[in-house]
């Protein structure tokens, strides 16, 4: 595997199993293993190993999203070329998924789908995940996680960022509808100090 296209810890990061209680650290608050090391490509570990043993090292975090770990587009995008992945918004912070996720076969009417297993996408990106565009580069190396090949399978081209944001937040608001309506027009409303009616005479 070329190491230009692909970085030696990526593919121990992808198969790391993250979230599991710390060995050393169990009784602390923080102990969930859920950090990985660049440098040192070993396996998953917490907040208070990091402090200790990796001080100085590239650590990223990985985070959950609905059992599939992500990781935050702002860490990975500083050390992985991430061109043509789809990225989410979740919780107020883009992130994107380590790997492929199972999803039953697409329904009419998709449009953009992961070239290696077929998910649905929501934007016209080539991978659901880094472990699909893993897949492709292996199979015929076409794309690269390089940083210095950026510009490789850009989504959206001719489209300025402004534009591409406003769509990207409008799939967004699609997927993740807002959950605070507004009550209904009929339902009554608090009124302030009660007022008796007046007697009449």
């Amino acid at each position: 595997m070329d190491t230009m296209l692909v970085p030696p810890w990526l593919e121990p990061l992808l198969n790391t199993s993250f979230f599991n209680v710390c060995r050393i650290h169990g009784d602390a608050a923080r102990s969930e293993c859920n950090m990985f090391c660049l440098d040192c490509n070993c396996d998953a570990f917490c907040f208070y190993c990091r402090s200790s043993r990796h001080k100085d090292h590239q650590v990223i975090q990985i985070r959950r999203s609905s059992y599939h770990d992500v990781v935050r587009v702002a860490e990975i995008q500083k050390v992985l070329n991430i061109s043509g992945v789809q990225t989410y918004v979740i919780n107020s912070a883009r992130v994107l998924f380590l790997n492929e996720r199972p999803q039953p076969k697409s329904g009419k009417g998709v449009v953009h789908i992961c070239e290696i297993c077929g998910r649905s996408l929501l934007d016209p990106f080539r991978f659901c995940s880094l472990g699909c565009k893993l897949v492709r580069i292996k199979r015929n190396g076409d794309a690269s996680f390089a940083l210095d090949d950026r510009n490789e399978a850009m989504p959206m081209e001719g489209a300025s960022r402004e534009q591409e944001e406003k769509l990207r937040e409008g799939s967004q608001q699609d997927m993740y509808p807002d959950t605070h309506l507004p009550p209904p027009s009929n339902a009554r409303r608090r009124k302030g100090i009660p007022h008796r009616a007046p007697f009449g005479s």
